[in-house]
């Protein structure tokens, strides 16, 4: 064994364990055991290697998986930190500083300005609106392990980024994506029952045009996702609509029974909340009574912060009338714009014949190195450290409009989700107050805006739709201040 005079650890070169991951483990018990301070500067990788008795390949190996865990933070030019705890490193890390200039309305602006990081694409930053919902922190992307990936294709099998034009997709990612499921979701699917589509809107377009015929009706969550009654209208279908109570949508009721239903089970949108085993159970009896299909559309469910993930309704069924959508845009990058459809057995020559006739609209060229980032195991440390993340603001969130915002509503903590609904309680009307944040550089979504049929849910909603996870803490409390200013001009 080597021992190291730094962490007074050994490696053990006849376990099974790689050496790398021995280092790893070292470093996080010594993190959490508080034996190394926060800010801890960790030793050079050639100084570390020559210490162990190992390549340097190897201590930078150990190094760049603890930064995308959270554990370290790497600058260009000073080497490896220990992450505070419960700080995370960040592709970029804003920071509070005296305010620079002032924006049209005269409130402060800020600039989020920082160290560069050797994991940073060097590209100009957006400007930053809280707190638009849904979006992914694509400053956590982990470029350098992606580019790697892709590098390795490009090198090895290149042919391979071409191949998923055809048909319903790469078999590669198909195989992951089952993967995915079976771990995460508890659905036991076969690569050739699942599609890979465009996102989940082209996942939801393709079960519309496939499974409803011009007249048909379409049963609807309500509050719910707008545009599905735009897609709905333009094929000729009718909409039926479906209050939400507590225990998810309700059935729907009528001599005509819908052609489908597409619901949000795991984690309602934009409400939150979980459908009740019983209410699935009563949604698949229907929908074996009445030779209905289901679509699950399970946009974010990975991102569930207390415990593992609801298992999908599609798993309760074993895909006898649930067809499941999946997305990577939000757990992953927005910017692939890769997602994917689980069928039942009976539609697969169904939906093939028609893939075949329109063609498929995914892109080719990341699906097999998404693939390879998923069995790699990069994509799990990618989605347990921005699920890390995303909790942690998500608390601060909550905490702040706890303590600051009673006045004027409050939040039901559903503990899951990109967003959460700040429910008014006061006067105030939410698509006013929006329309008034945004002139404060503020993007918030009004929760009445998600209501499609008044009469079926009497017009009770009034809300405001707060994303969280594309914000730090800092960017959320400075949007908070600018909300604060805006319900306080408005109640005069």
């Amino acid at each position: 064994m080597t021992q190291t005079p730094w962490l007074g650890f050994s490696i053990d070169r006849g376990a099974s364990t790689p050496v790398f991951e021995q280092i790893c483990a070292a470093i996080r018990l010594r993190a959490a055991s508080g034996d190394m301070a926060s800010g801890s500067k960790l030793p050079p990788t050639r100084v570390f290697a020559t210490e162990l008795g190992v390549s340097r390949s190897t201590i930078v190996t150990a190094y760049e998986q603890l930064v995308a865990e959270g554990y370290l933070s790497s600058q260009q030019g000073s080497g490896y930190r220990l992450c505070a705890a419960g700080e995370v490193e960040l592709t970029q890390r804003p920071v509070r500083a005296k305010p620079e200039t002032t924006n049209r309305s005269g409130a402060a602006a800020v600039s989020h300005r920082t160290q560069k990081d050797s994991n940073r694409p060097k590209t100009e930053e957006p400007v930053v609106r809280p707190f638009r919902a849904g979006a992914p922190d694509m400053r956590l992307f982990p470029y350098r392990q992606w580019a790697k990936t892709v590098a390795r294709i490009c090198r090895s099998d290149p042919q391979s980024m071409f191949l998923g034009s055809r048909g319903f997709g790469s078999w590669a990612l198909r195989q992951s994506i089952c993967d995915h499921v079976a771990e995460w979701r508890g659905i036991s699917a076969r690569p050739e029952q699942v599609i890979v589509t465009a996102g989940a809107t082209d996942a939801l377009e393709i079960c519309l045009h496939e499974l409803a015929e011009t007249g048909d009706s379409v049963a609807l969550e309500d509050p719910g996702y707008k545009p599905l009654q735009h897609f709905i209208a333009a094929q000729g279908l009718t909409p039926k609509y479906l209050r939400v109570d507590e225990n998810g949508a309700i059935l729907p009721s009528g001599p005509v029974a819908p052609r489908l239903a597409i619901l949000t089970p795991s984690h309602q949108f934009p409400l939150g909340g979980a459908m009740s085993p019983a209410r699935r159970m009563e949604f698949l009896r229907w929908a074996t009574k009445t030779e209905a299909w289901i679509v699950e559309d399970d946009y974010d469910s990975e991102f569930r912060y207390a415990g593992r993930p609801i298992p999908a309704m599609a798993g309760f069924d074993h895909l006898h009338r649930t067809l499941y959508v999946g997305s990577f845009s939000k757990i992953f990058s927005n910017a692939l714009r890769l997602g994917y459809l689980i069928l039942p057995d009976p539609l697969i020559r169904r939906f093939a014949d028609s893939i075949q006739r329109f063609g498929p609209k995914a892109s080719s060229m990341p699906q097999q190195p998404l693939a390879d980032f998923i069995s790699s195991g990069e994509f799990y440390r990618h989605l347990r450290r921005v699920r890390r993340i995303y909790a942690e603001r998500r608390r601060f969130l909550l905490e702040q409009l706890t303590k600051e915002f009673s006045a004027y509503g409050y939040c039901v903590d559903h503990q899951a989700g990109m967003q959460v609904v700040f429910h008014l309680t006061c006067s105030l009307q939410d698509r006013e107050i929006c329309d008034r944040a945004a002139e404060q550089g503020l993007s918030i979504e009004a929760l009445s805006g998600f209501v499609q049929a008044l009469d079926s849910v009497g017009g009770t909603y009034n809300g405001l739709v707060l994303g969280f996870c594309g914000y730090s803490e800092v960017e959320l409390d400075q949007g908070l201040g600018n909300l604060k200013r805006v319900l306080e001009q408005i109640r005069g």
